[in-house]
């Protein structure tokens, strides 16, 4: 036990003490952060140039409404200018805007002509304004028909100003009797995050442990290190030792996470001096602070557990089996035959669990979350939604029956694979190896 816990060390230690490992996880989240809000924020910017569009409004009655804005300019010309104007498409002009009949009556009277792809936002300017001027001519019809009176075209016309706006408050109702709100949308936030860390997770601290034995393996150290730890230790330790830098780093990301929040209730619930007003009703239409109180009504310790348990039992048998075809290979090109599958496997995972927020409890969502070379990813999906206790037991259990079967095959390829040279075994080979006593 001993030699065991040495192996451990080394692996765990040497990781993290590297100043690569110290700055990559103060800056990770920071750097997750910049990656997906940055292009977001970035798409809603132009190219800080006006582009000119020419209406042909043969009816004379939608062109009037078109404003222009400081990214569009409508400029109105005559259908016998059509010709000269086309011309300039795609130079001084972007796009021409061509109405050719009654909208109320031919609601597909209208095309958009452009050198480039239309924008949404212009596509979706001109429908707005254009739908709104359709509906009045409806309202107006119908005023003038004489079968409604003036006063509930009025009313009809107010309604359909002024617009309804129905909020749901989701409640969930727990085993114990109690009532609590819940928000469909923070769960499917957390169970993506939870999903995308075990997925990130994985691939890079299994493929750490497949680097770590084709490295020890090229340079012949462990010919040397088989002498005083058996191979089948020194597999054990190197995913334990690796695993627990993976622990390590998730530990101070969820240290840096429980700062963030305090320091953000903190900030939301404290008054404004000029106001009086609490910081989250400067917030507009987002209730920062219901937002706040719905992440923080989520069984979080409940979901730290499962976190645990699907991401060790995950990383165990995904490293293992990383670590199986490293020590059969002699180079990193040799491992392509056999990884590729498994990193199909671990992409549909992925897949899967994105595909299980809409519907977690679909019958994709419920087999990819027992199945236990996907169960790591996609449960995580389901669990911030509540689902039946017996569930993520068996799924569990599944997951950690198969990674102790894996890590015993693994073991007894390593032991012949570690100390072989010279050619790439076939899966036959492999197969023979397993026998070996």
């Amino acid at each position: 036990m001993n030699t065991l816990s040495l192996v451990i060390q080394r692996e765990y230690l040497t990781r993290v003490r590297k100043k690569s490992f110290i700055i990559m996880t103060l800056l990770m989240p920071l750097l997750m952060a910049s990656l997906s809000f940055v292009p977001l924020w970035l798409s809603t910017l132009n190219d800080g140039g006006e582009k000119n569009i020419v209406v042909i409004d043969e009816t004379g009655m939608y062109a009037p409404l078109l404003k222009s804005t400081e990214q569009y300019q409508f400029q109105i010309v005559e259908q016998a200018q059509q010709s000269e104007y086309q011309a300039k498409i795609g130079k001084d002009l972007f796009a021409i805007l061509h109405i050719t009949d009654d909208l109320n009556v031919n609601p597909n009277a209208i095309s958009l002509l452009s050198e480039k792809e239309s924008p949404q936002d212009l596509r979706a300017i001109i429908e707005k304004t254009l739908s709104e001027k359709v509906m009045q001519q409806k309202l107006d019809e119908l005023s003038q028909s004489g079968n409604v009176s003036a006063e509930s075209i009025l009313q009809v016309r107010s309604i359909v100003e002024s617009g309804s706006k129905v909020s749901i408050k989701i409640m969930k109702w727990d085993e114990d009797g109690t009532v609590s709100e819940s928000s469909a949308e923070i769960a499917s936030i957390i169970g993506v995050v939870f999903t995308i860390l075990i997925y990130m997770f994985i691939l890079m601290y299994g493929n750490m442990v497949m680097q770590a034995v084709l490295e020890e393996k090229k340079s012949r150290i462990v010919e040397v290190m088989v002498s005083s730890v058996k191979p089948v230790k020194l597999l054990i330790g190197k995913i334990i030792g690796i695993g627990l830098v993976g622990i390590t780093q998730l530990a101070i990301w969820g240290v840096l996470l429980g700062f963030l929040f305090t320091g953000l209730s903190a900030f939301i619930g404290a008054p404004v001096e000029t106001t009086g007003m609490s910081a989250s009703a400067e917030m507009g239409d987002f209730d920062m602070q219901a937002a706040l109180n719905s992440v923080m009504s989520v069984n979080w310790i409940e979901i730290l557990v499962y976190f645990l348990l699907f991401f060790i039992g995950g990383y165990i048998l995904y490293a293992s089996i990383f670590a199986m075809f490293a020590s059969a290979v002699n180079s990193e090109e040799d491992t392509s035959q056999f990884m590729m599958p498994v990193t199909l496997i671990i992409m549909f995972a992925f897949f899967a669990g994105f595909y299980s927020v809409s519907n977690p409890d679909g019958p994709l969502a419920f087999w990819a979350s027992l199945i236990p070379f996907s169960s790591p990813i996609v449960m995580m999906v389901r669990i911030p939604f509540g689902i039946p206790l017996w569930e993520k037991i068996l799924a569990v259990v599944l997951l950690y029956g198969t990674f102790i079967l894996i890590s015993v095959i693994a073991a007894k390829i390593y032991r012949v694979g570690i100390l072989m040279y010279g050619k790439k075994p076939s899966i036959k080979e492999m197969i023979k190896w397993i026998k070996y006593k």
